[in-house]
């Protein structure tokens, strides 16, 4: 995963300490089917992740990661979770914890594609017919492919 520029800058005045984030993920639907990209850093299939910019809204970033990885442009039709994930520790020894906020998102145009070097592969796939996926992955699916009125929220 390509780390932004402002994450570069605040590691050189803290190392490898924890930092704390706000991510995005993107679960897009289309004719009962889910766009997965197979991620460069672990090899495994996920949903859409992605990391906001300094003062980005999270609907902007989230319409930002696909577009940067898949190619294809989306809208967010409604946050569909808000938790936090667990910490965690980055093959270099960074420490990280994020914010997440998941979408569930509808494609508005383009044809999904490999479009930087976060994925190895981007693919629809049926929903009787996933790939593996993390735990995380699959909460957030299952919440988005839920008709709930509200977003889900973890509590402690």
């Amino acid at each position: 995963m390509a780390t932004p520029k402002f994450i570069l800058d605040l590691r050189e005045h803290i190392g490898h300490a924890p930092l704390w984030l706000s991510g995005v993920t993107a679960v897009l639907v289309e004719d009962g089917r889910i766009l997965l990209n197979r991620r460069s850093d672990s090899g495994r299939w996920a949903l859409l992740h992605g990391i906001m910019e300094p003062g980005e809204q999270p609907a902007d970033a989230v319409v930002r990661e696909v577009l940067e990885e898949t190619g294809v442009t989306v809208r967010p039709e409604r946050i569909t979770s808000v938790h936090t994930l667990p910490a965690s520790v980055c093959a270099n020894g960074d420490q990280v914890q994020f914010l997440n906020v998941a979408f569930r998102c509808r494609l508005l145009a383009g044809t999904a594609h490999v479009n930087d070097d976060e994925s190895l592969a981007v693919e629809w796939f049926p929903l009787d017919a996933l790939p593996p996926l993390s735990v995380n992955d699959t909460l957030l699916l299952g919440k988005a492919l839920e008709d709930a009125p509200s977003p889900w929220f973890a509590l402690g």
